[in-house]
């Protein structure tokens, strides 16, 4: 009996898309872990942070009342009217509840919205430093990322000259991120509104990743959405509970704009998870209408963690660090280190580097290269102070013990 020779069943774009580098390195941390290794992370972008006892109790409000059947594919229509006065009141942006798609967490709320968009031929701009899943959720889309590489003279933001030149006949998306995952960057409002006025003068959509709105440092926060007349209807905002409520397992994310678009993003959704998990949904509500002190001392702790990685970053050898002014991001450059050995074994990039930190030194890390900068390395200060302190311990005497 024949049979015929088997050939791959996996798409052109799963072929394609690589693992989350954020995500490796984090389940590589806890296998350590498993084995008994006293492993620092530093590597997860989650609040450790317990999630607001106020939102938890909603949440078993919530199922002691049965409330576990699905709700709309959108959204409980209590979550997108929470959801919406939270845009007026926090940003003056004005959203009927139909603009409004709850998601599985941002990060699928941006998935959704690039599935709804792009598509074969269409080019979507990224600036670099970028949050590692912007160019794959790109891919998914059929669609082709444009990277833009920034300069640390510029704080590791775009400048509009460089969003000008990036723009073909081709470009339909601009993705932002501010405050940045991985630099903790803060786009100044000035800064955005020279933006816009690049976008206005193109039929180019913004995309505007506002997960880490809440987790500013002594500057303020801007949307893009707000800055120029027109930029609002070119524009959708994406935000979600995770970063601003410690909530990043309950999987909450939404975004709004233009209703083409957002109606568009729902009805994929509608074909693949449906609604987000109605339990968590009803958390949120309690999160975005209920006391707000929970963030705020959750950003001042982070602020004092701030100061303190950033000043011990700057004490070792090869190692510069800028401020950070938002998110709970460091990004410092250690491109001084690359070319020297760890135990015989050379460092030649970002990866290199924070394998050698890994299994040398028991501190997780992602390499930069991961978010199209190999001179960095990102660490995470959502960790306790004595975490901080014990990790850059062995960060310090790892480098100065480099040949």
């Amino acid at each position: 009996m024949s049979t015929v020779a088997k050939k791959s069943w996996l798409s052109r774009r799963a072929s394609e898309v690589e693992e989350s580098v954020t995500l490796a390195m984090t389940a590589k941390a806890n296998q350590m872990r498993e084995k008994g290794i006293d492993v620092i992370s530093f590597s997860a972008g989650e609040p450790d942070f317990d999630t607001p006892e106020h939102i938890k109790k909603a949440a078993a409000d919530a199922l002691a009342k049965g409330l576990t059947k699905y709700t709309a594919a959108t959204g409980l229509p209590a979550l997108k009217k929470a959801i919406a006065a939270k845009f007026q009141r926090d940003n003056g942006l004005s959203y009927e509840a139909g603009q409004v798609v709850v998601s599985c967490g941002a990060k699928h709320s941006l998935y959704n919205v690039m599935q709804a968009v792009l598509e074969e031929g269409d080019e979507a701009i990224i600036p670099a430093p970028y949050w590692v899943s912007y160019p794959a959720m790109v891919k998914c889309a059929g669609a082709t990322p444009v990277i833009v590489n920034t300069e640390e003279k510029d704080g590791l933001k775009m400048r509009p000259d460089q969003l000008r030149d990036a723009i073909t006949p081709r470009t339909k998306m601009l993705v932002l991120c501010s405050p940045s995952n991985p630099t903790g960057m803060v786009y100044t409002k000035a800064e955005l509104e020279a933006l816009a006025d690049v976008v206005l003068q193109t039929d180019v959509l913004v995309i505007s990743d506002e997960i880490y709105e809440k987790l500013v440092f002594g500057v303020p926060f801007a949307s893009i959405a707000t800055t120029r007349p027109g930029m609002k209807e070119r524009t959708v905002v994406v935000n979600g509970a995770s970063k601003a409520y410690a909530m990043t397992g309950w999987r909450i994310g939404y975004a709004a704009g233009p209703k083409e678009i957002m109606d568009a993003a729902g009805r994929m959704q509608s074909q693949s998870t449906s609604n987000a998990t109605s339990i968590a949904q009803h958390a949120t509500i309690a999160a975005l209408e209920g006391d707000q002190s929970c963030v705020e001392k959750m950003r001042v702790e982070y602020a004092k963690r701030r100061d303190a990685i950033v000043a011990r970053l700057r004490a070792i050898p090869g190692v510069s660090c800028g401020e950070p002014q938002g998110a709970f991001y460091v990004f410092p450059r250690v491109s001084a280190l690359y070319g020297k050995s760890a135990n015989g074994r050379k460092i030649q990039g970002s990866v290199a580097l924070a394998e050698a930190l890994l299994e040398q030194a028991q501190i997780a890390t992602v390499p930069g290269s991961g978010f199209g900068a190999d001179a960095f390395i990102r660490l995470s200060y959502a960790t306790s102070m004595e975490k901080i302190q014990a990790g850059l311990d062995r960060l310090e005497k790892f480098v100065r013990a480099l040949a």
